[in-house]
């Protein structure tokens, strides 16, 4: 159901990557708003220099997109150091060529991750661990220079931001990954990144000056001495306002011209971008936003949703994941029961998925659908708690592909279920009041289980077409406002709004949105904001 369509989306490519920061923000353990800071800061400091437009474009996007890739190695750091977020934001106050410090630092996650283990195979478990951590450490920064690119290129960068995301973690003095290039063979803006987001995560720890003196004692080690200097005499200009919540509008504002529009197709890829950026995370969960994003959009063919409610569907089953960047990759792979902490981090994965995605009006849209994937009609899903009456069709839908995909997928406490027992799991759901029988029915028929006939239309028969006249009775717009946001006449919509109403039986303007309400048909939920 992805638009080919050429017309503009109503969503900036600065935008989509903004989000992504967001997102990798939380899973690199700093603040939400933590790239938005570094990318205010690294065109502050671009400026400061005299770097020509070029140069400062390169800078605001690789701010943004530096940790892209950093879901590939999710996983490889979960095994050796149980947490991988909390040991990414403790990695980000130490200086990488300080071999002392980075050994002590991966000498005590590892033991930490093995605690629970008999003393002498612990010990030799960390001695094995730390050896590992220190001959994969150029791999993994490989892998997730790697991802970073392809993903850049499938966003729609060019040569200078795919080759700068090759460079991530290389330094001044040659002793960075993962090609130890030294000098003025680092790229300007990754040179400059590297120095602005370090000193956003200093300065948080250690105030201004602290993070400054830093940054003096690494220039010529870590960081160009020449913007080490510029930055130093410069701070209190360059780092002013960077205690506080950094403007998502400010951010947007810096994008330097052009300002790319996406098309339709073109967000359709980003959303496709942002679904296996997602699925990294896991090696259980490969290809699982995709599939439930397929699903959904077929479920919404069967049942005959309108076109832009079936295209929203499909996206927000893209994305609906993208929250799990906060949640430690070793809860995901853990093969028994989660403890309660556990349990809790894992169900406000639906509520990062929201905050991500809730500035950009027709994201939030998405989100909305999104970030009520796992919620249930009778209140028992999580992390809202929601209700029937709060939970649209495309909601509905989605909360039932997903369960679906989910319970066919192999999981590390269980095999996965057949495609009949996933079909009998969800009809119980159905019967217990967990989930909605119309989209369970039309997920299964999109599955390709046998469902009932009658399942195969909006309820009380309603076409298309009067489910969104019954979207624009309930919002309270009169005949004439209806005609021209659906392009046909008042006399056309008084007889959609007259076989409606006899349809659901009922007589006002106030029943009708009753029912549009009680049956999940309204339009995709409340948008939110940071």
């Amino acid at each position: 159901m992805a638009h080919g369509s050429d017309r503009d989306s109503g969503v900036r490519r600065a935008e989509i990557v903004a989000c992504l920061s967001l997102a990798t923000d939380l899973a690199m353990g700093q603040g939400v708003g933590h790239g938005l800071k570094s990318c205010l800061l690294g065109v502050r400091l671009g400026r400061a220099l005299g770097l020509p437009g070029e140069e400062l474009r390169e800078i605001y996007y690789h701010s943004l997109l530096r940790f892209v890739g950093c879901n590939a190695e999710s996983y490889a750091l979960a095994a050796l150091f149980g947490d991988e977020i909390d040991f990414r934001r403790e990695f980000a106050l130490i200086d990488a060529g300080d071999g002392r410090t980075i050994l002590r630092l991966v000498t005590r996650y590892v033991r930490g991750a093995r605690a629970g283990m008999p003393l002498k195979e612990r010990t030799w478990g960390v001695l094995r661990a730390v050896l590992a951590s220190k001959g994969e450490s150029a791999a993994t920064i490989e892998g997730h220079c790697e991802v970073a690119q392809r993903l850049a290129d499938r966003l729609g960068f060019g040569a200078g931001v795919i080759r700068n995301l090759g460079q991530i973690y290389e330094r001044w003095d040659g002793r960075g990954l993962p090609h130890g290039l030294k000098g003025e063979a680092v790229a300007i803006a990754v040179r400059a990144v590297n120095l602005c987001q370090d000193m956003i995560v200093l300065a948080q720890a250690h105030g201004g000056e602290g993070a400054l003196a830093i940054a003096r004692e690494r220039s010529g080690k870590a960081y160009d001495p020449r913007m080490a200097d510029v930055l130093c005499r410069r701070g209190g200009e360059l780092l002013a306002g960077m205690d506080g919540d950094p403007s998502w509008d400010d951010v947007l504002g810096l994008e330097p011209a052009p300002q790319t529009a996406l098309s339709e197709s073109e967000l359709d890829a980003a959303c496709l971008a942002i679904a296996d950026f997602t699925d990294l995370k896991s090696p259980y969960a490969l290809g699982h936003s995709r599939a439930v994003a397929a699903l959904a959009a077929s479920a919404a063919r069967h049942i005959r949703l309108p076109d832009a409610d079936a295209a929203d569907l499909r996206r927000a089953g893209l994305v609906h994941d993208l929250g799990q960047v906060a949640v430690p990759a070793a809860i995901f792979v853990k093969d028994g029961p989660l403890a309660e902490q556990e349990r809790e981090r894992m169900r406000l994965h639906t509520y990062y998925t929201e905050r991500v995605l809730a500035r950009p009006a027709k994201l939030a849209r998405l989100a909305a659908i999104a970030g009520r994937h796992h919620e249930r009609l009778d209140g028992s899903g999580y992390h809202r708690g929601a209700r029937g009456q709060d939970l649209t069709l495309p909601a509905r839908i989605l909360a039932a592909a997903e369960a679906y995909r989910a319970m066919t997928e192999e999981r590390p406490y269980r095999p996965a279920l057949s495609d009949e027992q996933a079909a009998a799991a969800l009809r119980t759901d159905v019967r217990a009041g967990r989930l909605d029988g119309e989209a369970v029915d039309a997920v299964l028929a999109a599955a390709g289980h046998r469902v009932p006939e009658k399942r195969k239309s909006f309820a009380a028969g309603l076409t298309s077409r009067e489910i969104e006249v019954l979207r624009l009775v309930a919002r309270g717009h009169s005949g004439k406002e209806m005609a021209r946001a659906l392009g046909i006449s008042a006399k056309t919509v008084d007889n959609h709004v007259q076989n409606l109403y006899g349809k659901i039986g009922v007589s006002t303007r106030a029943g009708a949105t009753l029912f549009a309400i009680e049956h999940g048909l309204t339009q995709a939920g409340p948008q939110t904001r940071f």
